[in-house]
């Protein structure tokens, strides 16, 4: 429960998944500094353990897709800052950004939220969100620099 709920984050009051969202934005400040390859190694660690813990907490706590379970959004915003540079204005952006896209839960956000259950089913749609907020990164900088 501890890593599913993101050091317990998912239990503060109101919008567990924008405080596991915060919690992201901490873990892209501690590793931002790592290689691009050992960055990608520790998201894919993470959705696996994530999709595993996710599941047992989804078990234990007899609730589908519990709101206490945050460790999707943690997984979603290191995915939105893949290789974009940590500034307090990126990572503002980068936040904002993937908390729309995982609100909003545009297609196929919302079809991966619908149809995968289970473990694997919390994650995929964060990580959809992550991705179109990556995306969305990548242009700004692409269009900007």
């Amino acid at each position: 429960m501890l890593i599913a709920t993101g050091f317990y984050s998912g239990y503060l009051p109101k919008a567990p998944g924008t405080w596991g969202s915060l919690v992201g934005v901490l873990l892209v400040f501690l590793l931002h500094a790592l290689s691009l390859q050992i960055y990608l190694s520790v998201v894919a660690g993470l959705f696996i353990v994530g999709s595993f813990v996710a599941g047992e907490a989804e078990k234990i706590l007899d609730n589908r897709d519990p709101g206490v379970v945050v460790i999707d959004e943690i997984v979603g915003m290191l995915i939105t800052m893949i290789a974009v540079p940590v500034t307090p204005l990126t990572m503002a952006l980068g936040f904002i950004l993937f908390r729309v896209f995982d609100i909003a839960k545009p297609f196929p956000v919302n079809f991966f939220d619908q149809h995968f259950h289970g473990g694997l089913g919390i994650m995929l749609d964060d990580v959809v969100a992550g991705i179109y907020s990556l995306i969305i990164m990548q242009l700004i900088f692409l269009l900007a620099f």
